[in-house]
């Protein structure tokens, strides 16, 4: 699939920002199911200085500075992105076993399997905790197929919690969010994160866009339009695989990856330093995603 993605980021300020120093995660990363063609940023103001760099985890990261004053900030990313389906060794059903799985992952030396590992270490805003090793432990027993455990947490999250963008923000704690039910897309992929993580299997948090086009008489898939959020997840001798547990199903074409890491931290895709600026900016996000 082919998409034309636009991206635009606008800050309103209270008082004049002097200057202000900045990190995007904004341009569609290259994988093994995608291919980013091209990417056109433009920042209004205009930018005394800007670079792009590949971060620790590969990710496109774009720096810029603004060092004249403003009130107003625009930062507008469009891109161009071929996507395809997923592709792994075996059906969910099938395949590595939890019982190999964690095995594998104590023992094996091989370099896939010591980057995996990272992703089993607490991050800044998933801390492991006995609570989501409980929630999710009766799925993965040891002779059942990894990969069908993992879909497994996915639809109880998906069944089990409303989606809610008044109940959360950015900073509510993983607890908070296993106890309301209630959260978005952020929330649950923390969650799901979080608990295969407390089962031994390494997962990333991976940041993109959603696009769909729902038959008729269908309910459109939540995050359509948006930024959006989910999970990958790490089986020995299948490698990544990637689950929505917003929308129950394993990501397809129809998701747009921009960037990975161990959290949302470090993918956001606008963050930085200013100085002015007053209290409670005012946010304004637009994302369109269009077929080519």
């Amino acid at each position: 699939m082919l998409y034309r993605i636009c991206h635009i980021t606008e800050y309103l300020y209270n008082a004049p920002v002097s200057h202000c120093y900045n990190l995007a995660h904004i341009i569609p990363r290259t994988s093994h199911r995608q291919k980013c063609i091209s990417t056109d940023i433009s920042i209004n103001p205009t930018a005394a200085f800007k670079s792009i760099r590949d971060d620790y985890f590969g990710n496109r990261a774009y720096h810029f500075e603004i060092q004249r004053s403003h009130k107003k900030l625009v930062l507008t990313a469009t891109s161009k992105v071929e996507t395809r389906e997923q592709f792994y060794d075996a059906k969910l059903d099938a395949g590595t076993t939890c019982a190999d799985a964690w095995q594998l992952l104590s023992y094996a030396k091989e370099a896939e399997f010591l980057f995996a590992r990272e992703f089993l270490l607490e991050s800044p805003m998933i801390k492991l905790q006995s609570a989501l090793r409980e929630y999710a432990e009766p799925l993965f027993t040891p002779e059942k197929p990894l990969l069908q455990a993992v879909m497994e947490l996915t639809q109880l999250i998906f069944r089990e919690f409303k989606y809610s963008p008044e109940a959360t923000t950015i900073a509510t704690p993983l607890e908070e969010v296993l106890e309301k039910k209630q959260g978005v897309c952020q929330d649950f992929a923390h969650l799901q994160i979080g608990c295969l993580r407390a089962m031994g299997i390494p997962a990333k948090y991976v940041s993109g866009y959603i696009e769909t086009l729902p038959a008729p008489g269908e309910v459109k898939l939540v995050g359509s339009d948006a930024t959006h959020a989910w999970v990958s997840a790490f089986c020995p001798g299948q490698g990544w695989v990637e689950f929505d547990p917003t929308n129950n199903c394993i990501a397809a074409e129809q998701h747009v990856l921009t960037a990975w890491g161990r959290d949302y931290y470090d993918v956001t895709p606008l963050k930085g330093v200013i100085f002015g600026g007053g209290e409670s900016p005012i946010l304004n996000v637009s994302v369109d995603v269009a077929r080519i």
